[in-house]
């Protein structure tokens, strides 16, 4: 499978690479960076710490993506949109990992997904939707005389927050209880803010550090409580399952999937 890799100068970017190159069934046909960018011209292999491949790093996306089956994304939420409309464009598959976005960058995406099959997640490792899925169950099993609290922390050059992962475990949350995590959701606390609604799914998040990720889903009963929690060692495994959901992609119908889909989690 032919993928393309955009924002390929970012650290996320050189290890979608080194993730393509390392796979079975799947090579870098291209490696896109913004005009401008230092790394236009560079060999995408030796920016990604490998041998050459004999790939050079261009701005340009259209013909990038017309000679490619899939492209993988984690840009910034502007950066995605335009990408999956070249992506719909060339009828590939679009993996996009970013995180950030808000309202008007999804709609453009399920725009987008009329026309090309695209795969957006949060997080694409197996642990992080594997716990979404217990989120689900036990949100959908407990009252909401149980509080949930929801924790992270990342490394200091994250610029978002709470992070695409803790959005997408209170997203299974809020659906355990059948209702919308826009109206549940307690972004931060500062002052004096009374005491906690019933229902709410609260947030709070940490930055510091090389911390790559760590996530926990709190259940608060009375007097007792439930910790589910993953915690991300490596980053490459972000990029191993980006790869994966692409190779999943290859021949789907369009539409907007998700991890769960890729890997067989809806049952859960």
């Amino acid at each position: 499978m032919r993928l393309v890799v955009v924002g390929a100068a970012g650290r996320m970017g050189r290890m979608l690479i080194k993730a393509i190159t390392e796979a079975e069934g799947c090579t870098v046909s291209a490696a896109i960076e913004r005009p401008g960018s230092t790394a236009l011209g560079q060999d995408a292999g030796i920016l990604a710490g490998l041998p050459a491949l004999g790939v050079p790093v261009t701005d340009d996306a259209l013909p990038a993506f017309v000679e490619a089956e899939g492209v993988l994304d984690f840009t910034a939420p502007d950066a995605s949109v335009a990408f999956a409309a070249l992506a719909a464009q060339a009828r590939i598959v679009h993996v996009v990992g970013t995180t950030g976005m808000e309202p008007v960058h999804l709609a453009k995406l399920e725009a987008a997904a009329r026309h090309a099959a695209i795969i957006r997640s949060g997080n694409m490792s197996l642990g992080v939707n594997l716990l979404a899925a217990l989120v689900r169950k036990v949100s959908a099993t407990l009252g909401t005389d149980w509080d949930i609290e929801i924790v992270e922390m990342h490394h200091r050059m994250k610029v978002d927050a709470p992070s695409g992962t803790a959005v997408l475990l209170g997203e299974a949350a809020a659906q355990g209880r059948d209702v919308s995590l826009t109206e549940a959701r307690v972004a931060s606390r500062d002052g004096h803010t009374g005491v906690r609604p019933p229902g709410a799914i609260g947030f709070a998040a940490l930055r510091g550090g090389t911390v790559v990720g760590d996530h926990k889903v709190i259940f608060a009963g009375a007097g007792e409580r439930l910790e589910l929690a993953h915690v991300a060692e490596d980053r490459g495994l972000f990029a191993q399952g980006a790869v994966k959901a692409a190779l999943w992609g290859r021949g789907r119908k369009p539409g907007l999937y998700s991890m769960v889909d890729v890997l067989g989690l809806d049952t859960l």
